[in-house]
């Protein structure tokens, strides 16, 4: 017979510090798709039958260049997912697959990676770039993040787990070690390979600090610190037409996410460290 247990005060309570964490999560984008939505008078006054406008977008494009802010970010984040993509698989399905000398010691080294943050890099970072030449470029924003830590353990993870017997069928069938990597592993490992790929594109389409530090024009400039400059207190630019141009700037994201928001969470339970 079972006994089913009620709602206990820690339970209640628990409820409600999520329910509470959500409101102050949401709240500030609550507060931008109101302003973004309605003329300034109603910025700060919310009433329920306030007029709709969709004038702030438009002026908040007119005078940022937005279109080209949209381009560098995209090939930016084009350019540094498909780079972390190739090597991230490369190392790890050497590290899962291969017996080698050093092989422990070298994966030591990429997990120590990931307890360092990037801004502590930020200097030797600039020096080289500024060494290659490539200060300014959208290429100097990407290749310090091409190689990613993160993303050569959790494919490694991921190669692990593909049974031995899959491969040594592939071999039987006469398949070369890159056949097998892309006919065997890379299909078994796509729910992976998504779950790293919106985690890589939030994030570098969300970072600031480096591209802040290393462009100085607009023809490189990525969207954060393009909305930052044209957000900037000296700029005189009305608090509507900021939250519209906030809006603009993570939409792509708000939409990736209400569309693969399912996948996304079934990508990382698959996923799951072993």
């Amino acid at each position: 017979m079972s006994v089913r247990r009620g709602t206990g005060l820690g339970d209640w309570a628990e409820i409600a510090g999520a329910w509470l964490l959500g409101l102050i999560w949401i709240a500030p984008l609550a507060y931008a798709f109101w302003s973004a939505f309605h003329p300034p008078e109603y910025a700060t006054h919310f009433r329920l039958f306030a007029p709709l406008t969709l004038e702030n977008f438009r002026v908040a494009w007119s005078q940022a260049p937005f279109p080209r802010y949209f381009l560098n970010t995209f090939f930016l984040v084009t350019l540094t997912l498909s780079a972390q993509f190739v090597l991230c698989t490369m190392a790890g399905y050497a590290f899962a697959r291969f017996e080698f000398f050093g092989r422990e010691v070298a994966f030591s080294l990429v997990l120590v990676q990931l307890m360092i943050m990037p801004e502590v890099l930020i200097v030797e970072n600039y020096r080289s770039m500024s060494t290659l030449h490539l200060v300014d470029t959208i290429p100097g924003i990407a290749l310090p993040y091409m190689a990613s830590a993160f993303g050569i353990f959790l494919l490694r993870q991921a190669f692990k787990t593909v049974p031995k017997e899959l491969e040594e069928a592939a071999r039987v069938e006469g398949a070369g070690m890159l056949q097998i990597l892309f006919r065997v592993y890379m299909p078994l490992a796509r729910p992976v390979y998504l779950a790293y790929g919106l985690v890589s594109v939030s994030y570098h389409w969300n970072n600031f600090l480096w591209p802040l530090v290393i462009t100085n024009s607009v023809e490189t400039r990525p969207l954060t610190v393009g909305l930052a400059i044209f957000g900037a207190p000296e700029s005189g630019v009305q608090w509507p037409i900021i939250t519209a141009a906030t809006l603009m700037s993570v939409a792509p994201l708000l939409v990736a996410f209400v569309l693969f928001q399912r996948q996304f969470v079934q990508s990382f339970m698959r996923a799951g460290i072993r």
